[in-house]
């Protein structure tokens, strides 16, 4: 950077240089304490600002901003070359010579994209994601990055929400423990190893919660009901030690999230204990005027401040304001000092104090090429992402295909390799990618032949199509093709006329299932349907291959096609993984974290829903039940379904015993067999029913599951604990309770077929 040399030679220091003191390193508090002791007010505000690097400033200014001290970190900044003169001006060139903060959205995955949230879910393999967080890490910190804006843990029960991609599912038990095993995978015992990143869980909180599924929307929910279904994600991360908490977007109960006292300082600092850094999400500060509950910039501030923001992403209001605040005893210099003491101590656990390039390095041994395929992790992305595909429908055996005759390849999501990553694909490359085409071609050699056809665009409706590529949007693109939609179908039916069996890739582009995606529809574009029903014409076999960021509506297709795997977004190695799972070198063992809805006019539909006085029975219709009296009751697809290309029976579910005293467990055991002639993973779900509580309880909740292989022939007994803290809830009075009586103890393979018996907890 030619620029930088001359201009901080130019700097001036207006006051006596300073700097921590190293004798103090061994002690945070005191460390912390003396370095707050020699700031002065402005540098405290400069701590406290997290500046996008690009949009929001360029490179000079950034590093005269930094050298300057009014800079506490920068995201965005993604390769030591560019971090590192950055680094230079906070060490060299600024007054009390704070170490910068690097912060980058590493989702799922950094260079080496792995599947996204909902299909790391799938997995319900806890160790899958710790694996692919730690690889993240790994590759994010050689890239100089220190602080990663993940993981996203909001439930997601209304899939019309384009950010229903980011995380895991509708479940606050499973999405806990995916939740757990990120932090712990980022973070590796320590944020202060240069081969780690400090997790920064978000969108805290309740932002899977809007109304109507439509983002940045208001949320408002019970206490009840929030204690109960929507914090435990946010608790969980910051049990696992995650350093950060990045703060939503949306209000809460008439307060918005960045200005929400009891959200940021009763709730997550007193009662849960968290002693981390805080961070706004991008420009919340300056919405709270949008909002309405801010008159001006200055009360924006003063809110913000005062609610328990400590760091300001991408918002020049703190910089501009606080000071004047300060002055006008509006904000105190404690109040100040609070938020710089979390910032400083972010760094502190991060070890940038102990040594500022701990991640950057030195020139000498940075990458000669950023974008090398050998900085690439691709087996454990390979692996990581079979485990994420659920088999949905399978019939007659279709699935898994031979390796010999005819196979006809089509849709428009067959051959795109941008689409493959995802959203928040962080420095995925999509040249890098294996498309699903290049993965089939692979797989089959010369002993099989491969037919290809586009045969539809994924959409014809131009107002999606512009959305999708307005120019600042990462992750939006939708490549045309500019053949009238007949002439592409015509292309697709020939191909499968001269095929054994059709394999049809559809679903969304990546960014139709992304941060202001929402949708209205979950069905199919209308450009893919017609290319469906077109091949389904042909009667030749039909396998769809579904990619896509939240659950479709799949009526039509579960009717017609004779095998269906959802395979979300795979990422880098998707196209080898779904060729090694479509021709069985791979046996699914994917289960769905999040219910399929039969249609949009069903939203939501979860699986643990309250029970009711008038619920809906099967074969016993009726007006005055709740139901639809125009379409089936219940999910087209349940919460922890999935198929295997093997078959797996559960029985002789039994109890310990038939009560159960405080303090002690039951523990409930089933026999899980491998009745198949393959070798296959079994996910066996534990779900507890409260039969009669003081409140009304869901019909039933998913609280443990085993995944387990097994050979053909194979048995296992799996045992599960059954303890207080499995039967405990919020009461209205928000006290953690297990209340006496009866429970149900369902294990099955799904949320929905169940073995069931039950017990009594004693008084």
């Amino acid at each position: 950077m030619p620029w930088l040399p001359g201009l901080l030679a130019g700097l001036a220091t207006p006051m006596a240089l300073a700097q921590p003191n190293p004798a103090l390193l061994g002690n945070k508090g005191a460390f912390i304490a003396d370095v707050l002791r020699q700031m002065t007010l402005d540098e405290k505000i400069g701590q406290l600002r997290l500046i996008s690097f690009g949009p929001q400033m360029s490179a000079p200014q950034l590093a005269e901003e930094v050298a300057a001290g009014r800079v506490g970190g920068s995201f965005g900044v993604v390769s030591r070359p560019e971090q590192r003169p950055l680094q230079e001006a906070a060490m060299q060139q600024s007054r009390m010579k704070i170490p910068m903060l690097f912060a980058y959205d590493v989702i799922h995955g950094h260079r080496t994209t792995f599947p996204i949230g909902l299909g790391l879910a799938s997995s319900w393999d806890p160790e899958a994601v710790r694996l692919s967080a730690r690889v993240a890490a790994q590759e994010a910190s050689a890239d100089g990055i220190d602080f990663t804006f993940a993981p996203t843990v909001d439930i997601a029960r209304d899939p019309r929400w384009g950010r229903t991609s980011e995380g895991f599912g509708e479940d606050p038990y499973l999405v806990s423990q995916m939740a757990r095993a990120m932090v712990e995978g980022f973070q590796n015992d320590s944020a202060a190893k240069p081969d780690s990143l400090m997790a920064s869980v978000k969108h805290f909180a309740l932002y899977g919660a809007v109304e109507g599924g439509r983002d940045y929307n208001v949320v408002d929910m019970s206490p009840m009901r929030m204690y109960n279904d929507y914090l435990p994600p946010y608790r969980a991360a910051i049990d696992a030690g995650s350093g950060g908490v990045m703060i939503a977007l949306n209000a809460i109960n008439g307060v918005p999230a960045a200005a929400n006292t009891w959200l940021l300082q009763d709730l997550l600092r007193k009662d849960w204990g968290f002693k981390g850094v805080t961070v706004s999400d991008h420009g919340a500060i300056s919405e709270l005027l949008r909002h309405g509950v801010a008159r001006d910039e200055a009360e924006a501030a003063k809110l913000a401040i005062k609610a328990g923001v400590d760091m300001s992403m991408a918002d020049e209001i703190y910089i501009k304001e606080l000071p004047g605040l300060v002055r006008s005893g509006q904000v105190s210099q404690g109040e100040i000092d609070k938020a710089v003491r979390e910032v400083l101590g972010a760094k502190y656990d991060l070890g940038l104090f102990r040594d500022p390039f701990l991640r950057i390095g030195k020139a000498e041994d940075d990458p000669a090429d950023l974008k090398a395929d050998s900085r690439l992790n691709r087996a454990p992305a390979r692996d990581v992402a079979r485990k994420s595909m659920v088999l949905l429908e399978n019939r007659n055996r279709t699935l898994p295909l031979r390796k010999t005759g005819t196979i006809a390849l089509v849709g428009p999501l067959a051959d795109s390799q941008v689409d493959m990553l995802g959203a928040w694909s962080a420095q995925g490359v999509p040249a890098l990618a294996v498309s699903l085409r290049h993965g089939m071609a692979a797989a089959i050699g010369d002993k099989a032949r491969l037919l290809f056809a586009r045969g539809a665009n994924v959409t014809e409706d131009s107002r999606v199509v512009d959305y999708m590529n307005y120019p600042n949007g990462e992750a939006r693109e939708i490549v045309q093709d500019g053949r009238k939609p007949q002439e592409m179908i015509d292309e697709a039916v020939a191909a499968a006329k001269q095929a054994d069996v059709v394999v049809a890739a559809v679903g969304e582009s990546r960014g139709m299932s992304h941060e202001s995606s929402s949708r209205t529809r979950l069905d199919l574009p209308e450009s893919q349907q017609a290319l469906l029903k077109a091949l389904k014409a042909t009667g030749k076999p039909l396998v769809l291959v579904l990619m896509n960021g939240r659950p479709l509506t799949l009526v039509w297709e579960k009717a017609n096609a004779d095998a269906m795997l959802e395979t979300w977004f795979t990422g880098t190695e998707g196209g080898n993984a779904i060729a090694d799972v479509l021709f069985g070198d791979a046996n699914p063992s994917g289960k769905l974290p999040i219910s399929l809805p039969r249609s949009v006019g069903q939203i939501p539909t979860y699986y643990n829903v309250p029970r009711l006085g008038r619920p809906f029975t099967p074969g016993k219709p009726g007006n005055y039940t709740s139901q639809y009296f125009d379409e089936p009751q219940g999910a087209l697809y349940p919460f922890g379904h999935g198929l295997s290309y093997t078959d797996f029976a559960l029985s002789n579910l039994a109890l310990s015993s038939r009560t159960l005293r405080k303090g002690r467990t039951v523990e409930a055991s089933v026999t899980v067999g491998n009745t198949g002639d393959r070798a296959g993973e079994a996910v066996v779900q534990l779900y507890i029913q409260d039969l009669s509580a003081s409140v009304v309880r869901p019909v039933k909740e998913l609280k443990g599951f085993r995944k387990l292989m097994l050979q053909p022939g194979e048995t296992q007994v799996v045992r599960f604990a059954i303890g207080e803290s499995l039967l405990s809830f919020y009461n209205p009075q928000l006290e953690r309770v297990a209340e006496p009586g009866t429970f149900n103890v369902q294990v099955g393979l799904d949320s929905r077929d169940v073995l069931q018996q039950s017990f009594e907890l004693l008084p």
